[in-house]
């Protein structure tokens, strides 16, 4: 396993974030148990969730699990650098979401009992909360940092102004802010590009990029399916949509020699600012063929070509739409 120090902190973790959001609700508890044990064999000790995850079991099931499994022991939880989220909605009243300070400190209250764990690696703002003013959301997170329950902050789905918002009022605290940013981020959704990435690179906050397949698209998506990811109905209209960009693209990977969605995870990891993009194995097969991705270089050429199948934005903004 390759490592990599997360932005400009000194934490070091797997070029490969394990993504949790199917833990409960598509992957039962011993297969979520055994992926996480793989993970863990592979060298792969950064693990990402939420509260809110859970999907029809509810919110808090996919923290639960992982609690359970470090409660086995033999230094799971000491192995991995976890990341859960604070946002969204937990109940139905008033208080129960968003970023107020009393939310804050609740919900992080009832991760770390969930997770049976004393703290969180790094919590990460799962959105943009524009109701609340930053003086509040430092103040509590500076308070779990004192408390020893929060060692890094991170936030989720953020503008490229929200990022120089955050880091700024943290500045006039003295306090850290935010050290990395999970952005929406794949071949085929490029627009952290213009503003996100820029910024992630003058404030030093390592990228995650979600979704690198673009939940299947990127992933032999023209193979015919019945189950999975491939069989959505969505995804098979988005397939019919970009039919052409993704016939160019199978051929690319055909040419290389390589499985199509170790060739999209290769590409963001050529990004210097992504630090792991996060993958959502739902076998350990999946898991075991993430990994082919560390070893595949892209050359000028191949990235020229890939441009040339999903354009970007045209580099970062303003140059991207003016002169």
């Amino acid at each position: 396993m390759q490592y990599v120090k997360l932005g400009r902190t000194g934490l070091r973790v797997s070029r490969l974030c394990l993504g949790t959001m199917n833990f409960g609700p598509q992957t039962s508890e011993p297969d979520s148990y055994s992926l996480m044990d793989r993970a863990l064999d592979h060298g792969i000790n950064f693990f990402d969730t939420a509260n809110r995850y859970g999907g029809h079991l509810g919110p808090g099931t996919t923290e639960e699990i992982i609690g359970r499994w470090w409660a086995q022991g033999g230094g799971r939880r000491e192995k991995v650098v976890l990341a859960t989220k604070v946002y969204g909605a937990m109940g139905q009243w008033p208080n129960e979401g968003k970023l107020s300070a009393l939310h804050i400190r609740r919900a992080c209250e009832a991760s770390l009992r969930r997770l049976q764990t004393d703290h969180i690696d790094m919590y990460q703002m799962h959105h943009i909360d524009r109701d609340t003013p930053w003086e509040e959301i430092w103040q509590a997170m500076e308070l779990l940092v004192q408390q020893g329950k929060v060692l890094y902050v991170g936030s989720s789905n953020f503008a490229g102004w929200h990022i120089v918002q955050a880091n700024e009022a943290a500045r006039q605290r003295g306090f850290m802010g935010l050290v990395s940013e999970q952005s929406l981020y794949n071949l085929a959704a490029r627009t952290v590009e213009l503003e996100v990435i820029p910024v992630c690179q003058a404030y030093g906050l390592g990228l995650i990029p979600w979704s690198p397949l673009a939940g299947g698209l990127l992933g032999g998506a023209l193979q015919k399916a019945t189950e999975g990811r491939r069989a959505n109905e969505n995804l098979q209209k988005r397939v019919e949509k970009q039919r052409a960009q993704l016939e160019a693209y199978a051929g690319f990977c055909r040419d290389l020699g390589e499985q199509p969605a170790d060739v999209a995870l290769a590409w963001l990891l050529a990004n210097p600012v992504v630090t792991a993009p996060i993958i959502g194995p739902r076998t350990q097969d999946q898991l075991d063929g993430s990994l082919r991705a560390l070893d595949i270089q892209l050359s000028a050429d191949q990235m020229k070509r890939l441009d040339e199948i999903f354009p970007g934005p045209g580099g970062p903004a303003p140059e991207a739409y003016a002169w």
